[in-house]
């Protein structure tokens, strides 16, 4: 019976600390959040248990002597923890988004793993040095390393008064923002004319900006700003 109690426990520690890292990501509105780290963290502690408690499974018969490795399983856990981890990460243009949220899922199975065996000591420092990474360093980042902030950009107009390159360049220059992948395109049987570009400034406030500049514009049909992230 105290085999049991112990399984519970463990199962449930593993419950708590995939929860946490979870709940850091759900708040930064993640598309891996509490649910995904929660269930990650307890099927890594539930496979680690198959081999450590073995004996509650399975009896050897006789004189026979068989041994389980239980790293054997926890690498077979991160290799399939690496497929889930590469379905959160998407390309959009030139950034990369979702590398965080992956490397997230990826430590909180190795959590899973720890509390499985009973290493509860490693477990929670680990949890409590994932959430100082997700959180602290999200602030000291900002606080200390200049970023660029990228967004996707899409204005239309109308084809007989769209903007020229020239002038919308200069709009955007004058906003502090550089272009990249700059492409155009007549869209709706030729009636309309489409700019659809990446768009770096260092401060994120001048994204706010460039959509006040364009809706007090009649020419502006229509636009979209799509900032991107981790």
């Amino acid at each position: 019976m105290n085999d049991y109690v112990e399984i519970a426990f463990r199962l449930l520690v593993a419950l708590g600390f995939g929860g946490l890292v979870g709940l850091e990501r759900s708040y930064h509105g993640r598309p891996a959040g509490f649910r995904t780290h929660t269930l990650v963290c307890l099927g890594s502690a539930l496979l680690m248990l198959v081999t450590v408690y073995e004996s509650q499974w399975f009896a050897s018969r006789g004189m026979e002597r068989v041994s389980v490795d239980p790293t054997r399983m926890a690498q077979g856990i991160m290799t399939g923890i690496g497929f889930l981890g590469a379905g959160v990460i998407m390309k959009e243009g030139i950034n990369v988004r979702g590398l965080t949220t992956s490397a997230s899922i990826w430590v909180t199975a190795a959590i899973g793993i720890l509390v499985g065996i009973g290493f509860y000591f490693p477990a929670g420092l680990a949890t409590a040095l994932v959430l100082g990474v997700l959180s602290a360093f999200r602030w000291l980042e900002n606080l200390v390393i200049p970023s660029q902030q990228y967004a996707h950009f899409l204005v239309k107009f109308r084809r007989e008064s769209a903007m020229s390159e020239t002038e919308l360049r200069k709009l955007v220059d004058g906003l502090s923002f550089s272009i990249a992948n700059l492409n155009y395109r007549l869209v709706d049987d030729g009636k309309h004319f489409e700019y659809r570009m990446i768009l770096r400034t260092p401060d994120p406030d001048n994204v706010r900006r460039l959509a006040e500049v364009l809706v007090s514009r009649p020419a502006v049909l229509e636009f979209r700003i799509s900032p991107t992230g981790d």
